[in-house]
């Protein structure tokens, strides 16, 4: 049932439908905003929530060359010119431009290599950010990073001290990833530092707590999203969130940002008018395939890298195939709904603003969605 009143509600509907007007436009004219680069699927942490469960696999990786070719192949296809100074345009809303960069792993930090492909990327005019466990950003690594011109990272912190250390099985995760936020924060000149949790049914009722620690940091934003049925967490159904979970995990968010506290979720799942556009800045959309594509670790070309790997789902490889091709025409499942071959899905009275959901969350082989909120967020 709605919180809102009737008159908000229909609001909300009513960009919920323009919503879904243009991102039937997206499946015809996709726009490349953010492009994800898996350094390596090494870590040095072994999270058990791990949608790619780095840390127990063999890290096959592109060298630093092959990496300068293809993102020289992404500067001549996405570039739109340049700017007065002779910077390369950058991508934004309706427009043309290079991607922004966004960088992950594993940990991306752990390649020897890291700073100099970034220095290299840097001069080349791309913008980039990082999701990292910070354990590895010292004062001089935090330096670095300013200097070869990281604007954005997301650092994951999973609760207090002794929460976080068991999620990461890693005895003093959780201390120096802190100091790492610290000293991200002390060097300064980035344009947001972001801390994300990802909280599980054991860890949930800890966020008040969890708030209270970061509170005192001068982060830009806290990123607070449940743990997802992907990777090595499907080892672990115990500690997915309930639907009683699911609606704590909500109203802590919505009350926080009622509050003017930067708390916000993800893009994971559609919420329902009661709780889109309360809990996040704008309304659900699934980004894979129409604004994000991501390189994988050995070169594989998927959308988005929380998105299980399979055979419909990665087309082809930066090595051999074309990218610019591949994203023009090799995308076509994730530019349709995922939702589109399930009947109870299409016969859903929120399938025009859902679709059947996030891809990352699909059941490509039950054609379901593993994570719908109807029942638990709304009727």
């Amino acid at each position: 049932m709605d919180r809102r009143s009737p008159e908000q509600a229909a609001l909300k509907r009513r960009h919920l439908q323009m919503l879904e007007e243009y991102r039937h436009k997206l499946w015809r004219e996709p726009e490349l905003r953010d492009l994800f680069l898996e350094l390596t699927l090494r870590c040095n942490e072994n999270c058990i929530h791990c949608g790619s469960r780095c840390g127990e696999r063999e890290s096959e990786e592109l060298s630093l060359a092959q990496y300068q070719t293809f993102l020289r192949k992404i500067l001549r296809d996405f570039g739109a010119g340049t700017d007065a100074a002779g910077r390369p345009l950058q991508a934004g809303p309706g427009s043309a431009g290079l991607p922004r960069l966004c960088i992950t792993g594993g940990e991306p930090m752990l390649r020897r290599d890291f700073f100099e492909l970034m220095e290299w990327a840097h001069a080349q005019g791309f913008r980039w950010g990082m999701t990292s466990n910070a354990t590895l950003i010292d004062r001089a690594a935090a330096r670095r990073l300013r200097e070869t011109g990281m604007g954005t990272i997301s650092v994951s912190i999973d609760g207090p001290e002794a929460t976080h250390d068991a999620i990461r099985k890693v005895p003093g995760a959780w201390r120096r990833a802190m100091r790492g936020i610290e000293n991200l924060l002390e060097e300064g000149g980035f344009s947001h530092v972001q801390v994300t949790t990802v909280v599980n049914h054991r860890s949930i009722r800890e966020l008040e707590t969890l708030y209270k620690l970061l509170d005192p940091l001068d982060i830009d934003s806290w990123r607070v999203i449940g743990m997802e049925p992907i990777g090595r967490a499907l080892d672990h159904p115990d500690l997915l969130l309930t639907p009683e979970d699911q609606r704590y995990l909500f109203d802590f968010i919505r009350d926080k940002r009622q509050a003017d506290i930067p708390v916000l979720y993800g893009c994971s799942h559609y919420l329902g008018t009661d709780y889109e556009r309360e809990v996040r800045d704008w309304y659900f959309l699934c980004n894979a395939g129409i604004y994000v594509a991501g390189i994988m670790a050995n070169g594989d070309i998927g959308a988005c890298l929380d998105i299980e790997r399979r055979p419909e789902t990665v087309f082809g490889n930066i090595l051999r195939d074309d990218f610019t091709e591949v994203w023009k025409q090799g995308f076509q499942i994730f530019r349709r709904h995922p939702g589109e071959d399930n009947a109870a899905c299409r016969a859903c009275e929120h399938y025009a603003f859902c679709g059947g959901g996030s891809f990352h969350s699909w059941d490509y082989d039950r054609g379901e969605q593993r994570v719908c909120m109807r029942g638990i967020l709304f009727e």
